[in-house]
């Protein structure tokens, strides 16, 4: 079960670096051009980016803990934020009818309970 949190965290962490750099870096404009990103042209330059760098944020925090042995029980509260995150991403797209992009996020937001609850539970890190 180790292994397979590890994945979870890994694919996660992986999602989250994607989305992070490009709402950090790419321009809003060309953002709402992309597939699932039209909710851009409703929302600030300053709100993509600050999401983006929590995407960035929980990349790092999803992982790193726990490589280095410094307070793994960040990479379970990294998973649970993430939890939070994907309820109003799923919102988000919900209210402008953009159902495929509810079904992924609630895909990444099962993946972040599994994470969260197992290692918040039967499976910590011990190191």
């Amino acid at each position: 079960m180790d292994t397979a949190l590890w994945i979870g965290a890994g694919l996660l962490a992986a999602v989250a670096l994607t989305g992070g750099v490009s709402k950090v870096f790419v321009p809003r404009a060309k953002l709402a051009e992309a597939p699932g990103g039209q909710w851009t042209e409703s929302a600030g330059d300053g709100f993509v980016k600050a999401l983006g760098g929590l995407e960035l944020l929980a990349s790092v925090g999803l992982i790193l803990p726990a490589v280095v042995g410094v307070a793994p029980v960040m990479v379970p509260v990294t998973a649970a934020c993430w939890v939070l995150l994907m309820v109003g991403a799923m919102v988000t797209h919900g209210r402008r009818g953009e159902t495929a992009f509810v079904a992924l996020n609630l895909v990444y937001l099962a993946l972040a309970v599994f994470v969260a609850a197992g290692r918040f539970g039967p499976w910590p890190f011990t190191g």
